[in-house]
């Protein structure tokens, strides 16, 4: 594993399962998708659908249903119900926060999300982290969500920072490979323990005190 990397001009965090606690609220809402559908929901099948569009987690569920002309139809229902779950109120993760404070005082940052504007911007809310970010995209304002590198090339243009001199913080493979195809440095938080992900950096929390160390020291390196 390498260590951070200094001469950072910006830093695009994920949302869901990253910053904010999302995942319980989405994993609340695939069980109960699935039950109407006669399936039980596990590992194996939250492996399908984290950090998917919610059009392509309808199109996953339609699929591993046997019904995959019925996508639109079974998005349309997880997002009834994620918005439900996510109306109770979501908390940031561990560190995020802080992490977040700390980048922001040194270099530009900014959120690209696979979620659509208007989760996101409940999640953030509801989070506390809305205030700290200029900048935020989601999946239905590019041409193509992740895994394409839309979000991160977007995020760095409106941030005025060349993407590999950027981190991208990320929990899962849809992610890691936006941002991997972006050029970005990839830093990697994972939301589903113990699964095995491509990454430069690899912690188990936002409160890595390696993280904040690295983001305290970033003003320094901007010094002339």
């Amino acid at each position: 594993m390498r260590s951070l990397p200094t001469g950072t001009e910006g830093a695009v965090f994920d949302c869901d399962g990253l910053l904010v606690n999302t995942e319980d609220c989405w994993t609340v809402a695939e069980t109960a998708v699935f039950a109407a559908h006669g399936e039980s929901f596990g590992p194996a099948q939250k492996a399908l659908v984290i950090g998917r569009t919610l059009e392509a987690a309808g199109q996953a569920m339609a699929d591993y249903f046997g019904r995959p002309a019925a996508g639109a139809e079974i998005a349309a229902e997880l997002l009834e119900r994620v918005r439900k779950e996510l109306a109770r109120g979501a908390t940031a993760l561990p560190g995020a926060v802080e992490l977040v404070r700390a980048c922001r005082a040194s270099v530009p940052i900014a959120v690209a999300s696979n979620s659509p504007r208007e989760l996101l911007d409940i999640a953030l809310e509801s989070a506390g982290l809305m205030d700290y970010f200029t900048y935020s995209f989601a999946a239905d304002e590019v041409q193509s969500p992740k895994p394409a590198p839309d979000l991160y090339l977007t995020a760095c243009e409106a941030l005025g920072v060349t993407p590999k001199r950027s981190v991208a913080f990320e929990d899962s493979a849809t992610g890691i490979a936006s941002a991997r195809a972006a050029g970005l440095y990839v830093a990697v938080v994972p939301s589903l323990p113990g699964t095995d992900l491509d990454h430069d950096w690899l912690g188990t929390s936002l409160a890595d005190p390696e993280l904040l160390e690295w983001a305290g020291g970033l003003g320094s390196e901007h010094v002339h």
